[in-house]
């Protein structure tokens, strides 16, 4: 059993998971790029350096669904294995040219396993959406058999809507729009320009770069969580001709996801007389970054539901003055 202090959420734990957001939105300059992002590896290593011997622990990278795990399963705190997390998590997003996580041999999409009939996980699986993301990553987080979980994201909204397959009739309706003639001619026209604004992307961010190096900087990260349509937006870029429109989003509402967690957990913890973990956030947010009173309240009862708390974190200088885990004895 240890003290854990994680960014100043405490909490008393004998089996923990740290997941830490390896996306490359973390590393964007209105959140401090790649200095505030040594300072988030640098609490997790230094809050396992002062576990106390055989209290057992993991590391996790999340993008998005993709993940890493330091070990693969939990393992005793000591010194030696505290070497091997600083040696295995310094690479993870030290430069700008190798921002996220990158699927490969050690890096995978983790399958869930409870509940794996219910309609509910069939659509948290079926849907690349901030929502399903979250809820992804919260039930693999929840299955790893732990008593405390702290999140450090770049987003997190709690139990927030979910994106849902479409019915019948929607499907219907959509394939009727989207095989007009008109959005097959203006689409056909989008797509042909998708290299040329790629290259103006590419472009723009050389002449960034230049600029950044000669003052010394580290170079520019983008947001990048929709790929080129996240990069024009952020770089202020237009297109010629817009995409025609995707396919329509319906939702569940976050009511209906805190019922499925309710599943979730008392097949894990509750049916075998455990507690459900202590599930913390640490949410660090550029600046000027938009947080409504909406989501922040689905953030608070998320982690009510998880008997944990969170934390918003603005920017460098909020990151470099919250640090808590080396002062945390054991």
């Amino acid at each position: 059993m240890s003290d854990i202090s994680v960014f100043g959420l405490k909490t008393r734990a004998e089996r923990i998971l740290f997941v830490i957001d390896a996306n490359s939105q973390m590393l964007t300059d209105a959140k401090g790029g790649l200095k505030s992002y040594k300072i988030i590896k640098d609490e997790i290593t230094d809050m396992v350096g002062n576990l106390s011997a055989g209290t057992l622990f993991n590391v996790m990278m999340a993008d998005r669904r993709n993940s890493k795990f330091f070990k693969k399963q939990l393992v005793p705190a000591g010194q030696e294995v505290h070497q091997q997390l600083i040696q295995w998590i310094t690479p993870i997003n030290a430069n700008a040219r190798n921002a996220g996580l990158v699927e490969g041999a050690s890096v995978r999409r983790e399958r869930l396993d409870t509940l794996s009939k219910d309609a509910t996980h069939e659509d948290i699986l079926w849907a690349n959406q901030p929502g399903n993301d979250t809820a992804f990553m919260t039930q693999l987080a929840v299955e790893q058999d732990v008593d405390a979980i702290f999140f450090i994201a770049g987003y997190h909204r709690g139990f927030e809507r979910v994106r849902r397959r479409l019915t019948d009739q929607e499907e219907a309706d959509w394939i009727r729009f989207s095989t007009t003639r008109k959005y097959q001619d203006q689409l056909a026209e989008h797509e042909k320009e998708v290299p040329i604004m790629q290259n103006r992307i590419n472009y723009k961010m050389k002449v960034i770069n230049e600029e950044r190096r000669k003052k010394g900087q580290p170079d520019r990260v983008l947001d990048s969580r929709w790929g080129i349509y996240s990069d024009y937006r952020e770089l202020g870029l237009e297109w010629e001709t817009e995409h025609p429109g995707w396919r329509p989003d319906y939702f569940l509402e976050s009511r209906e996801i805190e019922k499925y967690f309710k599943k979730v957990v008392d097949i894990l913890y509750t049916n075998k007389g455990s507690e459900k973990p202590s599930v913390n956030v640490i949410l660090f947010l550029a600046g000027d970054e938009e947080m409504r009173k909406e989501w922040e309240d689905q953030l608070d009862d998320y982690t009510d539901f998880f008997r944990g708390k969170y934390r918003i974190i603005r920017g460098l200088a909020e990151i470099s003055n919250a640090s808590s885990s080396s002062e945390t004895q054991n």
